[in-house]
């Protein structure tokens, strides 16, 4: 944001044009130049050059039956770089700290990287018993409730490449070793579109975890709660479910994926 001493060296004609983009929105989705002029601060001949230049860069675009306009494919490109440019930790991280406030528990955002997951962002509760993983901690991708999730982005052919036997590495304790075994289950995690890990990898701690999706449709990272197994009663699971779903997809949000419910 500029400062008062830098408003001096504002262009006028760029201010004008971003003002007149700023006038659409969710609202304001289709207008005519009349309707235009009236949200804009502007003379009218003003508007009007305004108007057809950005049309001409392609910011804008002119529906002759309607003669109304709306936005233009650039200034969709523009979103699509700029959301291109964000790194998931960085939108992430104020997601989980609103979610860790409103869930009362540890949460976590995590991403995969081949046969693991690193541990990309984290935030602690207050008084919180569970001993917290680092920020770049890496974990065997198939030992853990936020792994399986992860895992479901991937097909048989890349799953198979990824543990070319079928007896799956590691001695963690209450592990899964068996590969078709793993690939069920994540099935079945993808198809749920969540997955809730009872002890999966830690005995006594249980996980809530929802997808991140990148604006292509793929997984780009998860986010979870943890919490003592002995300390979700069935009447708060849906709350909680509901407050990571919602961080889930708050960041999804950010990383431009538009769900098949918008």
């Amino acid at each position: 944001m500029a400062n008062d001493q830098e408003v001096k060296y504002l262009v006028p004609g760029l201010e004008r044009g971003l003002q007149l983009l700023l006038a659409f929105g969710e609202q304001h989705r289709d207008l005519t130049f009349a309707e235009l002029h009236r949200l804009v601060d502007m003379p009218k001949a003003t508007a009007y050059r305004v108007v057809q230049t950005l049309e001409y860069m392609g910011f804008l675009e002119r529906n002759a039956r309607t003669n109304t306009f709306s936005l233009g494919m650039n200034v969709l490109r523009l979103g699509f770089e700029y959301i291109a440019s964000l790194d998931v930790a960085q939108v992430g991280q104020p997601v989980i700290e609103q979610l860790r406030d409103i869930s009362q528990c540890s949460s976590h955002l995590a991403i995969r990287d081949g046969r693991d997951i690193i541990y990309i962002a984290r935030v602690s509760a207050a008084g919180s018993r569970i001993n917290q993983v680092s920020v770049g901690t890496r974990l065997p991708v198939h030992c853990t409730s936020l792994g399986r999730m992860l895992l479901t982005d991937v097909s048989r052919s890349e799953f198979e490449q990824l543990f070319p036997d079928e007896r799956l590495p590691g001695n963690a304790p209450g592990q899964l070793y068996d590969r078709e075994a793993l690939w069920q289950m994540v099935q079945q995690d993808k198809a749920r579109g969540y997955v809730i890990g009872e002890s999966f990898y830690r005995h006594g701690i249980s996980s809530i975890v929802y997808p991140v999706f990148n604006r292509s449709g793929r997984v780009a990272a998860v986010v979870s709660i943890l919490v003592p197994s002995d300390e979700i009663p069935q009447s708060d699971r849906e709350r909680l479910q509901n407050d990571v779903s919602m961080a889930a997809d708050k960041i999804s949000g950010f990383l431009g994926y538009l769900s098949q419910a918008s």
